[in-house]
């Protein structure tokens, strides 16, 4: 499955830019040079066909095509690529065509409407449920982790972002083994764009399903970001940030589970709970 250099035409790929900008700090101004983080679009192409455009920071520009149609439940495996180039008329290098293997069928009117990943769809908490999971089905499999390694990993996802690191401006996904082993982790300006483009590694390296993994996220844990880790068949996410009511509702429903405020010695546990070790829980009552 030949995958081009998407990011050749970029030596390096700019993730970052410096502007100059003026700095209050008290009663004092000054001059200086702020490090911004790099903003985008990118069109996805499938069989020359547009069907997303994403604002993105440049980079891994492959995976995130293949993870955006990954969890849109267009690829399920590698092979299923033919190729993945840049669109030739698009001088920038923002648009990327997927061509796929011969007798693979798409949807193309489904698939430009993003039934799954609309926020403004119209769909009630239940319907969104259920229609994910005509698509990919709830997790079985009863995959457990602990307390403590949940700590490490999210120790150790700050240490790669490095440019969140000059910016203060990126969202990070990684994707770590049930026993705390990093396998791959990408930043992007969109915490959605991050999670495809980890998936995308996964797919274009057929590492999938990831279903003794664990996808942690930088920012907050919603419903697209549980559902797109379904579809890699992830069955522990955990977020930085807090997760939505209808992210809690959906890892519930499809047996995964769901962790939120992971930061130093805390953390809480919104599904799933009976597969994070934990030597000691003492429950306080609200008064």
């Amino acid at each position: 499955m030949p995958v081009l250099p998407l990011d050749s035409h970029r030596i390096p790929a700019l993730r970052s830019k410096h502007r100059p900008i003026v700095a209050i700090r008290g009663q004092e101004s000054t001059l200086r040079q702020d490090e911004l983080a790099v903003e985008e679009p990118l069109e996805i192409r499938v069989e020359t066909r547009p069907v997303s455009i994403t604002m993105r920071t440049p980079g891994n520009d492959a995976e995130l095509a293949a993870g955006f149609l990954a969890t849109e439940g267009v690829l399920r495996r590698s092979d299923e690529i033919l190729e993945i180039r840049v669109y030739g008329r698009n001088p920038q290098g923002n648009a990327v065509d997927v061509f796929l293997a011969e007798g693979l069928r798409v949807d193309f009117a489904r698939l430009s409407r993003h039934v799954f990943a609309s926020s403004s769809c119209g769909l009630c908490g239940k319907a969104s449920i259920e229609a994910v999971h005509q698509q990919f089905k709830p997790i079985k499999r009863r995959v457990a982790t602990t307390v403590a390694i949940l700590r490490s990993i999210a120790a150790q996802l700050g240490v790669t972002q490095e440019t969140f690191a000059k910016t203060g401006g990126l969202h990070a996904a990684a994707i770590f083994t049930v026993r705390g082993s990093l396998v791959v982790a990408r930043e992007d300006v969109g915490r959605h764009n991050a999670v495809d483009k980890v998936i995308g590694f996964g797919l274009l390296n057929k590492l999938l399903p990831f279903d003794r993994h664990i996808l942690l996220v930088s920012g907050r844990a919603s419903f697209e970001i549980v559902q797109k880790a379904l579809a890699a068949r992830i069955p522990i996410v955990a977020a930085v940030s807090a997760p939505s009511s209808l992210a809690v509702e959906f890892a519930q429903a499809s047996g995964q589970v769901l962790v939120g405020f992971l930061r130093e010695e805390r953390m809480n546990i919104y599904a799933g709970a009976d597969r994070i070790k934990v030597a000691s829980t003492r429950r306080k009552r609200r008064a």
